[in-house]
């Protein structure tokens, strides 16, 4: 049944990224742990950096989730031979008034996948990224804000390595959570072999932008305890001087940790993992459990490391083991009673 604006005004915000989540798992089969943290993305206003091998619905789920939300959604394939023009836009002489006006790009768009955008130039990924942090292009002086939300989610081929232009580690900082994606189990792959044969589902749009925007300030004002943020401290601050903290056996494995984006992502993605639960407050479990995403991108790895085949997840691991946890789930304090 298609939402009402009062509908979606008065609905619980994990009431509602579950009938979102719903529509989506009628189209998209398996991947559960992708999907959910595409839907912490949408409400931490962070962007995703997805590896996998083609065809594990990518552009499907973002497509997907696009009409749910009754929003917009571009699609970029990105190729050597692209211009930061075919991103943001340009001017273009009209001959018939004698005057320029502006063509906007793709990227002003709600969802916005960019596909294989190691495949690019840096001058080009310099201009996407440019456009997720200030949220806005400039075209011959005039300023153009894109629309909000606004979330990008960028794939790399991780077997198709020719002609690539990885990303230097400042621009990969920009991501909130790198997720890999593997291949459906036969039972998954099963089904959709069926749904690729089947009549197409038709999606419902279950909520809209405004709503969307509304939830993302829901978001920002879940609680998190100094003890939980600190403790996000601690993770971060264990890839830069791992000595500290009792972790001097990786430390010849690190060239350089994570920023301090890595801590504001912790604690901003513990927050939409806990509104998706139902909880206005966050708990370690939900900072841990996203502690992989949010640091493998981050950590640049020494040569000894590459030599011993050890990976950014592996001194993840080894973080996460070592470096004390809050003694007890921080929740908000109770309220004072009245009189």
């Amino acid at each position: 049944m298609p939402f009402s604006a009062a509908d979606t005004a008065a609905a619980d915000p994990a009431a509602l990224m579950e009938r979102l989540l719903y529509q989506v798992k009628r189209v998209v089969v398996g991947q559960d742990r992708f999907l959910e943290r595409v839907l912490v993305a949408l409400l931490a206003q962070g962007h995703l950096l997805v590896e996998g091998v083609p065809g594990l619905a990518k552009t499907l789920t973002v497509k997907t989730l696009a009409r749910a939300l009754n929003g917009s959604f571009k699609r970029i394939q990105f190729t050597p031979d692209l211009v930061p023009a075919d991103l943001v836009g340009t001017r273009i002489y009209h001959p018939g008034s004698g005057e320029f006006g502006t063509r906007l790009g793709p990227v002003f768009a709600n969802l916005l996948l960019a596909d294989e955008i190691n495949r690019a130039p840096a001058k080009v990924q310099s201009a996407l990224l440019e456009v997720m942090q200030e949220r806005q292009v400039t075209i011959a002086g005039e300023t153009h804000r894109v629309p909000e939300p606004f979330v990008v989610m960028a794939t790399q081929n991780p077997i198709e390595t020719e002609g690539t232009y990885p990303l230097p580690e400042a621009q990969l900082d920009r991501f909130l959570m790198k997720v890999r994606l593997d291949y459906p189990s036969e039972e998954e792959e099963f089904v959709i072999a069926q749904r690729a044969s089947a009549e197409p589902v038709p999606v419902e749009a279950v909520a809209d932008t405004a709503r969307l925007l509304a939830m993302q300030r829901e978001c920002r004002a879940v609680y998190c305890d100094p003890a939980l943020m600190q403790y996000a401290v601690r993770l971060v601050g264990a890839t830069r001087r791992p000595e500290r903290h009792g972790l001097a056996d990786i430390g010849r494995y690190l060239a350089c940790g994570a920023s301090p984006r890595a801590t504001i992502g912790l604690v901003e993605g513990a927050k939409a993992l806990a509104l998706l639960r139902g909880r206005r407050y966050a708990l370690r479990e939900d900072l841990a459990e996203l502690v992989p995403e949010v640091l493998r991108h981050r950590l640049m790895l020494s040569y000894e490391a590459l030599a011993e085949g050890i990976d950014a997840d592996a001194l993840v691991a080894r973080i996460l083991a070592r470096v004390p946890a809050p003694e007890a789930p921080p929740a908000p304090a109770a309220p004072p009673s009245p009189g």
